[in-house]
């Protein structure tokens, strides 16, 4: 039932209706006992803010005559309140708010507010982030607006820790943290597994949560770095929406629809819809997006609820190798906008997701929560590769034709319950999860000899990359050759408690089981039409499934001095699956990778601003190389026979700084170190080959940070909005992001370095700094920015052949009407 509180400084006001043209809005939250409740939201049209930790709030209305504010937070009935203003300022009396038994709907985080008192949903817990012994980073929706957000990797740059890497042709995004690449395991949407092959689609998500270090507890087979779960916006039981439209450098055209409203009174519908039609600072590169997220909520009634979420996502995007390479080396002669790549190069992907979970509160103290995902993801690639040129600029030009087929399935189910023994304070988590994938990957035959034009060849041309002109421009012929199809099935089950032994001590604790499963591969050819099993040959003898299994438990000491701040010492470890076999044929076991993490969580000021700070280190001491020596002492040529020789540890340290100093100043910054390197691998050995000549072989060298990786990350984000006077509306902001040195091409073995033979390119840092000028007025906004305004040139290196320049200067605009 909707409450009305209605307040004046005089009666006769009232009955007259008196009209103010603004007024700042001053009041306070409290439960029926009341207790401050802090981090509720406060609304009023698009105009929306927090309470602080005394449940204090202040929000500016530019509007005149009476209006309505909503109030919400989690686990409390939703509010809503008319307020007639009383002058510039009008200061309410306490608004009470009634607990219910559920905590089932989401708050908006606005701002660049604090989240340690907060519930991160990539936690799964249900516990305050304060809680939680590992480092936390929540990109919100504020952010994504501010800076206008284009991809993940957008968004990313604001993360500390989580450095952009790159990959073939630069057909997608690859990131880095904590010195692990975050592969397609580590990157959920709505808390399913999910591809980024296609550039996720960043513009329309709700927020990206980040929960660094091992995650392997709660999801299973993921590497050690982070994980980054993907959260798009949710329908609403209130109609409204938005259309915007961005336009920026290179012919970039990019409409958006965001409509939501109740369907019924236990039914709620969000449509979301883009599309992107953009060139490139990189000539003939091109690129083509259509993306929509329609999504359903049903409040089956006040205990649980039943949603269903989809999206598709088509990006269509030309594969770059960007200036390639001449004699190994950046050669900056070589101009940064040259593309050479062959005529008709592609990289077509559609991607499909869908959703269904549910949510159901027994009462206040247990949860349980279900969710179903499916994914079907296509790739379809047309493009020369591995553009190496000599010291005269002649590269070579070989074809690649390939397309792959993938289909991915995920059931979670989750248990979150309160419950005591004696004076002790139990928060459980009790969850199992299960993903079967099936990836098809298609081989095609090239007919690019025009002299034999039925016998397979990639060979196609050589070209100047000083001076690129194409000798030829044709597309030759292609067919499909053959189809390998690989499954892989994955099980797990865990338990985790959070484990309050006083106010102030806190222990979490916790442990999982994983299996994975994968069975023989099937391998179609197209000329005889014949379908088999590619078997697990070992020594010639059959295999079986590859079978892996692990154990992957955590620890963690939690200290919580005052309110404001906490402190926490944990252990975790997680494991990454070992293809190939030893040199005696026996498959290959698990690495275990062990993670120790300290790290401190402060808020100030009431809240306004918190300051966390993260040390780690990652050691993993069964790190597989291919085996130098066979078991009878011959030289290794088999890339399958592998040996745990090596060894690798990865240090850093993480801060974070977040929060609304003022009302409309909004600060995001970050710096991040990491240090990641080879510590033990085999020394040089001598041997005898084939021909009984002397040889030798050795391990990578030690103590040298390893290719892809980034030593040095910062972020800083300022915006202003002016809440009062003539220029209320303008929004003025500014960001900085420092990318600092890494190493390219491949790292070095100790034969390497005695002879003075350096395989590595040693990449400069770079900072790039964006500025943003914005109006807002009633429901309608516009929003500029400038990024890279100093013009900076630097690469994203893949080996050492895909050499990709950043964005050079550019400008983006977004005119916004919200209705």
């Amino acid at each position: 039932m909707k409450k009305k509180i209605y307040y004046s400084l005089f009666t006769s006001w009232a009955l007259c209706s008196v009209a103010y043209g603004q007024t700042t809005l001053k009041g306070k939250l409290v439960d029926i006992k009341g207790k401050e409740l802090p981090n509720f939201t406060i609304s009023s049209g698009n105009k929306q803010v927090q309470s602080d930790t005394q449940g204090n709030f202040q929000l500016f209305i530019p509007q005149s005559g009476t209006f309505d504010i909503m109030v919400s937070g989690l686990g409390y009935r939703k509010e809503t309140v008319t307020v007639i203003p009383t002058g510039d300022i009008t200061a309410l009396k306490s608004i009470v708010l009634q607990k219910v038994d559920r905590e089932i709907e989401q708050v908006e985080i606005v701002g660049y507010n604090s989240v340690n008192n907060k519930k991160v949903g990539v936690a799964k817990s249900g516990i305050d982030n304060k809680d939680l012994p590992q480092s936390v980073q929540i990109i919100n929706k504020q952010v994504i607006e501010d800076q206008q957000i284009n991809t993940l990797g957008d968004a990313l740059k604001n993360a500390n820790g989580i450095a952009l890497g790159a990959n073939r042709g630069g057909v997608g995004e690859n990131f880095f943290a904590r010195g692990y690449s975050l592969g397609a395991n580590n990157i959920f949407k709505n808390g399913s597994r999910t591809n980024n092959g296609g550039r996720i689609e960043a513009s329309t998500l709700e927020s990206v949560e980040i929960l660094k270090g091992s995650a392997a507890l709660l999801y299973g087979g993921v590497s050690g770095g982070a994980v980054v779960n993907l959260v798009t916006k949710k329908p609403k039981f209130e109609n409204g929406g938005e259309v915007s439209f961005r336009y920026g450098s290179w012919d970039t055209y990019k409409p958006t629809l965001d409509v939501y409203g109740p369907l019924s009174q236990q039914v709620a519908f969000r449509i979301v819809g883009t599309g992107e039609s953009a060139n490139n600072y990189r000539d003939v590169v091109k690129i083509d997006r259509v993306y929509i997220n329609p999504s359903v909520l049903y409040k089956i009634n006040e205990r649980s609820e039943l949603s269903f979420n989809f999206d598709y996502l088509k990006s269509n995007y030309t594969p770059d190798f960007g200036i390639g390479s001449v004699e190994g080396k950046i050669n900056n002669e070589v101009g940064k906008n040259t593309f050479l790549n062959v005529k008709g190069a592609f990289n077509n992907t559609n991607s499909t997701n869908g959703q269904a979970s549910f949510d159901h509160n027994f009462n206040d103290d247990w949860k349980l929560s279900l969710l179903a995902g499916i994914q079907n993801y296509n790739r379809n690639y047309y493009g020369s590769e591995r553009l190496q040129a000599n010291a005269d600029g002649l590269a070579s030009r070989a074809l690649s034709r390939s397309a792959t087929e993938e289909f991915t399935k995920n059931q979670q189910l989750n248990l979150i319950g309160n419950f005591n023994t004696g004076g002790v304070k139990h928060q459980l988590l009790f969850g199992g999860d299960m993903d079967q994938s099936s990836t098809k990957a298609y081989a095609f035959n090239i007919f690019a000899d025009l002299s034999k034009p039925t016998t397979p060849s990639t060979a196609y041309d050589q070209i100047n990359v000083f001076n690129p002109v194409a000798t030829r421009t044709d597309i030759p012929e292609y067919a499909k050759n053959t189809w390998t199809k690989t499954d892989v099935y994955r099980y797990g089950a865990f338990i985790q408690d959070l484990i309050s032994l006083s106010e102030k001590f806190k222990v979490l604790a916790g442990i999982r089981y994983t299996y994975q499963r994968t069975p023989y591969s099937e391998k179609f050819n197209y000329q005889t039409g014949i379908t088999e099993e590619v078997k697990n040959m070992i020594n010639g003898k059959e295999a079986g499934a590859k079978e892996d299994k692990a154990w992957s438990p955590k620890f963690a000491l939690i200290y919580q001095p005052i309110a404001s701040s906490s402190i926490y010492l944990s252990y975790a470890n997680n494991f990454i699956p070992n293809t190939g076999y030893d040199i005696n044929f026996q498959p290959l076991t698990p690495s275990l990778v062990d993670h120790y993490e300290a790290g401190i969580k402060n808020d100030f000021f009431g809240g306004r601003l918190s300051a966390n700070l993260t040390a780690y280190r990652i050691n993993n001491n069964k790190f597989t190389q291919m085996a130098l020596l066979t078991a009878d002492g011959a030289a290794n040529g088999d890339t399958n026979m592998k040996e745990f020789t090596g060894k690798t540890s990865s240090d850093g340290i993480e801060l974070d700084v977040n929060g609304n100093i003022l009302p409309g100043l909004n600060l995001l910054a970050g710096y991040a170190y990491n240090f990641m390197r080879y510590t033990e691998t085999l020394g040089i050995i001598k041997y005898k080959d084939s021909a009984g000549k002397d040889a030798e072989t050795s391990g990578s060298a030690e103590g040298v940070r390893l290719v892809g990786t980034t030593a040095h990350t910062g972020n800083a984000t300022l915006f202003y909005s002016i809440q009062n006077g003539s220029l209320k509306g303008l929004k003025i902001g500014a960001s900085a992001f420092y990318t600092g040195k890494r190493n390219a091409g491949w790292n070095n073995s100790k034969i390497n370095e005695r002879d003075g033979v350096n395989r590595l390119i040693a990449v400069d840092p770079f900072t790039t700094f964006d500025i943003s000028l914005g109006y807002s007025a009633k429901r309608f906004s516009i929003l500029a920015k400038i990024a890279n305004i100093t013009d900076e040139l630097s690469y994203f290196i893949h080996e050492n052949y895909s050499v990709n320049p950043i964005p050079p200067r550019n400008f983006t605009t977004t005119l916004s009407y919200k209705f």
